[in-house]
This record gives C-alpha cells, structure tokens and sequence, in this order.
C-alpha cells in the first residue's frame, strides 16, 4: 500500500488509537506494524476474528488477559542455559498463568461457537508444573525462598544460628564491664560483611583482633575481636554455599523452561495474537463499528458511514455507493461543505478494513479489496522545490496514473483547481475520462461546473453533492448521490443582504443555459429526495423480507434434521426387534435339527422359510435406509448389463455385475475374489474406466505443466482434508524436485482440521526437514512454514 496514502488519510492514527486498546507491549508491537492486506481470504478472516472477540466481550465481559510479557530475553538465555534471573521468572509464571486463566475462560463458552478464536486458544498449552516451580521458589525480585530446596534450607538454619552465636559473644563483651572504657559506642556493627565493634584508637592494643575499617577522624577502629574470627570465616563459607544453592535452583529452574522453551514461544505468540485481536475488539466497541461486507467487485456501498476521527457526537453520517452501476464518483459543494471529508471517509474506511479493523458504519455495508488506494489530498506546495500547488498535485497525479491497476481505488481533491478554470476543468475531464475508460474506481471533489455537466452527460460517471442550507447559511455536511451540488451564491448573497439589483445584473452576466441549468439541478434535487425516501422503504421491506426467507430455511433444515433422526431411531427400533426374532428362529431350529422324526423335518422347513422372510425384510429395511445411516444420496442404477463396474456402497468396495437382478432387484457382484450377494439398491454404478483414465491423465499432464513455475506457496482453503492432503504431498514432491528451500502452505485456522492433518503428514514426509507455524505477518496460526532437506 501506498506509504503516502497512508499519511494522507492518517492511517497512523487509527493505529496509534487501536495500540492503546493493547494489554502488552508485544501486542503494540504487532498493532503498530499492521498494514492493510489485499488477500480477500485473510481479511474475511481478520474481521471474522474481529467479530468473535466483540461477541465475546459483550457475552463474557473482560478477557484475563493481563499478565502478558515479553520474555524473548529470558527464553533464549534458557535456550543456551544461561540463568534466568528472579524477575525474569516471574514474568515467566505471569504469562503462564495467562493461558490458564484464559483457557478457563473460555470453557464457559455457553451456546455460542467462536471458531477462530477458540482454535487458537485450544493450541495453548497450560503448564502449572513450570508456574507452579517458580512460585514456589521465587518470593519477589530479590529473593529466594528458604523451601526451595532442603539444602538451601538446612544452610540458611545454619546462617540463622551462626548471626545468633555471633552476637550472643559479642553483646556479651560490650556489655562486659572490663571492655566498656576501650570502646567508642556500645554497639554491634558491620564492616566488610563481618561483625565487628568500634574500638578507641588508643586502646587498639587491648582488643586482640582483626581491623576492618577506620572512621573518618581516625579516633575510632572497627575491630573483628579475636574470639568470633572463627565463627566469621564459618559464617562466610555458609553465605558461599547459600549462593553456590540458589544458583543450582536457578540452573534447575531455566534447564525445565528449556525443555519447554518451544510450547512457552508458541503460547507467548498466540497470547500476543489474542491481545491484538482484542484490542480490534475494543476498538470496535468504542467507537460502535461493525463487521462490513467484503468483495474483490471493486463495488462500495457504505451506509451511514463516520469518520473516525471527527467527534462521534458531532459528525454527521454520510451514505455513499461506488463500483456498481458507475465507477467514478464527482462530488460538488460548498467549502468546508464535507466533500474533503466524504472522500477520506471513503478511503480510511477502505484501509481499515483491509487492515482486519471494523468500521464505523451501519449494518449491510460492504467495501471491496483493492490492491493499492491512492489519494492526492490537501495543499502540497513546495517552497524547496518551486513548485506551486497546482504544479504539486499534477506531479502527484502524473505518479498515481503510472502506478495504477484495475483493482486500485484512487482520491481526487478538488481535482484541477490551482491554475485557470477553463484549462483546469478540461485537465479534470481528461484525467477522469482515462480512469474511466481503464474503469478505475474514483472519487474525486470539484467547484467546476464544467464536471458537473460531465458527470450527468457520461456513462459510468455519477455526481455528488454535499447539501447547503439556505436558511441557516450552513453546510447540513450530508452528502447526496447522483445530484450536482449548487453554488448557491445568489442566495447567500441575498441572505447576507446583498442588493437585489446587483444579484439580478449578476444573472445577467451568466448564460440562460447556466440558469436553466441550475433550475434543473433544484427540481432533481426534490425529486431525489422522493425517491430517496422511496427507496429505503424498499430496502427495509426487503432485508425484513431476506431475514423471513433465513428463519423459514432455519426452521425447514431443522425439521428435515428431525425428520432424519426420526428415521434413523425407527430403523434402529426395527432392526432390535428383528434381531431378536432371528435369535429365537435360530434357537428354535438348532433345537429342531437335533430330532429326526417327519413331522419335526416340517417345523423345520416351516421355520427355514420364515428365518428367510425375516431376512428379505431386513435387506430391504437396509437398503431403503442406507442413504440416511451413511449419509449418503444417490439413484440406484435403472438397467444393469453382466460386466458393468459398479460400487457396493454399504461395503464401499468395487465390483462387476456377476448375475442379471432378478424380481426383487437381488444380484451377484465380483468383488476381487469375492462374490457378493446384494440388492440393487446398494449399488452404485461407476464411471467407464476409459473415461477415469483420460480425466486422470489430463490432471497429472495439467499438474506436470504448473511443477515447471511453481509458486513459494500453497493455498488450501476451502478444500476438503483428503484434497489437502493430496495437493500438499504432491506439491512438497515438485518443490523437492525443484531445489526449494523454503514453501509456504496456508490452511487458514477455521476449525484446525486441515491443520492437524497436513502437520501430521509433515510430520512423517521424507522430503521435509522441519516445519512450525507461521508469524503474524507470515499467516500465524493460518499458514506453516515448511522448510526442505
């Protein structure tokens, strides 16, 4: 996108304003690196996502998802077992603790389903045992606890009883009568982390010992008496051993995050993800967006659309339409009339939801994807380069028309003003006459009355007004489509009190047809505002209309479900009561065959022919109710010839027709080595080999012809697993054969079943070397990045 585009239309703002909806700084950090997208996939599924999490804030409220840091640092010092130090740690346990406050959120889901979202909390993986380590072992910052380990604790005991021995010894020689004249204070004291009292300098002889300092006049010696030399060093070497400990914990505790350290980098990135998507959440709340209709039609239609920027309590909505019946749209007025602002209204909204954001409008608008937007907006004189306003622009403009696609949208502000009207009018109609014939999507804002008259008179060109009020002398900053704006400069002159006779020498000056159209350009004006009026009656009626059509297709689907389920429990019911009646019959004629008289031999046949009955009703029951219990529709074959291949689809296997059906449709089938009894019901008749072969032979000559250029990525959204797996083998074969390195599957995120699929086909592919998943700006949970041996 268009870096000047972007500042133009103050893009960056919208992002300062959704960064400060983060909770983390890595959140921010993706937040003030977002840019927009032109992937129409990608963005249906970044405001999908949006759309999820506004849902779940206003259902659940508040998302725990405070306690998220940035513990890159720590990590890789883990990673080449370095020590992590106490700080650290806890930023460590807080952002585990996230996933488990979070992951516990979300299983008080109710009824509502949120797909994407739930994906990716689902790819969390709680660990309370590393949480659980740290706080046992980490009191704050600073310290360690005393039940780290038994070792630490057994030595700080040590510690404890050595202070208080240290002590006892030494309060009992300044408190001793025969010490109290050699010192200065009566006190205990440190120097040099040993304990020591402060001695007259003049009775240094009289206490044996160690000197470890002097005080500032020289007077007093900080004496280590001779006594409690011992008791110091012993106290020392405990001091060294607490560290030696405390650093074997810490060693302890960054091996076990280590060992953890790829599922803790892959929880930091979905929690970071979570913490943008929120933000978009947040921000959609507060300033009462909602999810817009997405299209790659290049068509706008933007209903009571705000711009975000301008104070919700004063901006008045606008409603504006693009792409559908005319490509460029020219917009009239007054100054300071809303025309600038109509036209960034239209390209920021169009940024930000390319970008994944909500916009501030109403419900049933739809903006299209393009791949660059670009505006020339706004005074760009150059004192440092000499050049004037209108000299800035067509240097600007001449830059836009070499840059453009058909799928770009391009801004015009007050297009072809700075120079001499006549001339600058037919430059406006030039350029936008070249933009129209390469049906480029356009906005564009003019006082010429000359575009005005160009508009009405051409195809694929409509005007725009924003209204004036007369009475009041001010702009109602409502904008009008398909109407050219007035210069209502009589009228202002007549409110102002101009004399009357000067405005009427005015009319003079101008052409009847100038007059005559202006007339023209009132009377549409009320009838506009009729069929405007009209018209949303028409489209109200209509959505009412599409949302009884939704409810009775809801309501018909759920019956058709029952109705499927009823079947289904009956055929269920049936088949109990037959298999019932089948064991009896059988018991009955184990117990018949052990005799041997005539009339036995009868009850026998007798129960033969019923066990046979019972088993025509249950192939028959079997075949009318295949299609529901596998799900499954399809005709039975009408004319079966010996040798036709078809399918038994309750065995899911292929054969031959062995036998002609007979009355009951019943038949034999070769299957490989088998010969199978079935009724035609069950059968499914397959596609001529000859025709399998050419439809297989054309797909692998296709495929061989796209192997010779092939893309660094493989798009599988929207297909089926079993079609996944299929392309993503064959494209990891080509890619192999072609020497890539690097290749980039996007299975987007949905439900995780395409995912989990083709990972576990990486997992075991002789050509991959390894895989994770994507960045943000690489997919994130949507794509894997594949690299090969």
């Amino acid at each position: 996108m268009d870096d000047r585009t972007l500042k133009v239309l103050e893009y960056n703002k919208i992002i300062d304003m959704l960064a400060e909806h983060t909770v983390s700084n890595l959140g921010r950090e993706i937040v003030l690196a977002l840019r927009p997208g032109n992937n129409i996939y990608e963005i249906k599924e970044w405001l999908q996502e949006t759309s999820e999490a506004v849902e779940i804030l206003l259902k659940k409220g508040s998302v725990p998802l405070e306690g998220i840091y940035d513990v890159r640092t720590p990590l890789k010092k883990a990673e080449i077992g370095s020590i992590i130090e106490n700080s650290e740690l806890l930023k460590i346990s807080d952002t585990l603790s996230s996933v488990r406050k979070l992951k516990s959120f979300m299983k008080e889901k109710g009824d509502s389903s949120y797909p994407i979202i739930e994906d990716l909390i689902s790819l969390l993986v709680e660990l309370k045992s590393i949480e659980v380590s740290i706080n046992n072992v980490v009191l704050n910052e600073e310290e360690i606890s005393d039940n780290a380990s038994p070792e630490l604790s057994s030595i700080r005991r040590k510690i404890k009883d050595t202070h208080i021995r240290i002590r006892d010894k030494m309060n009992s020689m300044v408190t001793s009568v025969s010490y109290q004249k050699y010192l200065q204070e009566q006190i205990i004291t440190i120097r040099s982390d040993r304990y020591v009292i402060p001695v007259k300098q003049e009775f240094r002889s009289n206490v044996p010992g160690v000197v470890h300092d002097t005080s500032a006049s020289g007077a007093t010696l900080y004496i280590e008496p001779m006594a409690i030399v011992e008791m110091n060093n012993d106290l020392k070497q405990l001091k060294i051993k607490e560290n030696d400990e405390v650093r074997r914990i810490l060693l302890q505790l960054s091996a076990q995050i280590s060992e953890k350290n790829q599922e803790i980098k892959t929880n930091l990135k979905i929690l970071t993800t979570l913490d943008f998507i929120f933000a978009k959440a947040k921000f959609s709340l507060n300033y009462n967006c909602i999810e817009p209709l997405i299209n790659d039609l290049g068509r706008i239609s933007l209903k009571k659309a705000r711009h975000p920027l301008l104070d919700p309590k004063t901006v008045v909505p606008i409603d504006i339409h693009l792409g559908d019946t005319f490509n460029i749209l020219v917009i009239t007025g007054p100054n300071t009339g809303g025309k600038t602002v109509s036209l960034k209204t239209v390209g920021l909204l169009s940024l930000m939801a390319q970008s994944g954001i909500h916009i501030p409008a109403a419900d049933r608008s739809e903006i299209s994807i393009f791949d660059k937007v670009f505006a020339d907006i706004g005074d760009e004189q150059s004192i440092e380069q000499s050049l004037s306003t209108f000299s800035s622009h067509m240097k600007n403009i001449a830059y836009i028309l070499n840059e453009i696609t058909e799928k770009s949208l391009v801004l015009f502000d007050e297009l072809g003003a700075g120079t001499d009207p006549t001339e600058g009018a037919a430059l406006a109609m030039s350029i936008l006459e070249l933009l129209r014939n390469k049906k480029i999507k356009t906005v564009a804002t003019t006082h010429y009355s000359e575009l005005k008259a160009y508009a009405l008179t051409t195809k694929g060109l409509s005007n725009g007004s924003v209204e004036f009020d007369i009475q009041t002398l001010k702009p109602t900053f409502r904008l009008s489509i398909g109407m050219p704006g007035k210069s209502n400069a009589f009228e202002i002159s007549k409110k102002l009190g101009l004399n009357e006779a000067i405005i009427e020498r005015a009319k003079d000056f101008i052409t009847k047809d100038k007059i005559k159209f202006e007339d023209i350009i009132t009377n549409l004006e009320e009838s506009k505002k009729k069929a405007d009026e009209e018209r949303d009656i028409s489209e109200r009626l209509r959505y009412e209309t599409e949302q009884i059509k939704k409810e009775a297709d809801r309501k018909l689907q759920k019956l058709e479900s029952q109705r499927d389920s009823i079947i289904r429990k009956a055929y269920e019911e049936a088949k109990e009561i037959i298999d019932k009646q089948k064991e009896a019959i059988n018991e009955m004629i184990k117990d018949l065959k052990e005799a041997a008289d005539k009339e036995t031999k009868e009850k026998l046949s007798a129960a033969e022919k019923v066990r046979l009955r019972i088993k025509n009703v249950e192939n028959d029951m079997q075949a009318k109710s295949s299609d529901i219990l596998f799900g499954r529709r399809h005709k039975p074959p009408k004319k079966l010839k010996l040798g036709d291949t078809v399918r038994i689809i309750r065995l899911d296997q292929k054969g031959y027709v062995a036998t002609s059906p007979d009355e009951n449709g019943n038949l034999v089938v070769q299957a490989g080595i088998m010969k199978v009894n079935v009724n035609i019901n069950d059968l499914q008749l397959e596609k001529d080999e000859d025709t399998v072969k050419k439809v297989t032979t054309n797909y692998t000559n296709i495929a061989r012809s796209k192997s010779s250029a092939l893309p660094l990525e493989l798009d599988l959204r929207g297909k089926t697993l079993d079609e996944a797996l299929f392309d993503v083998d064959k494209y990891l074969d080509d890619a192999f054969l072609s020497r890539i390195k690097n290749v980039t599957i996007i299975h987007g995120k949905g439900t995780g079943v395409l995912r989990s699929g083709i990972m576990q086909l990486l997992k075991d592919h002789p050509n991959v070397k390894s895989y994770r998943l994507g960045g943000y700006h690489e997919g994130g949970v949507g794509a894997t990045i594949v690299e090969l041996k």
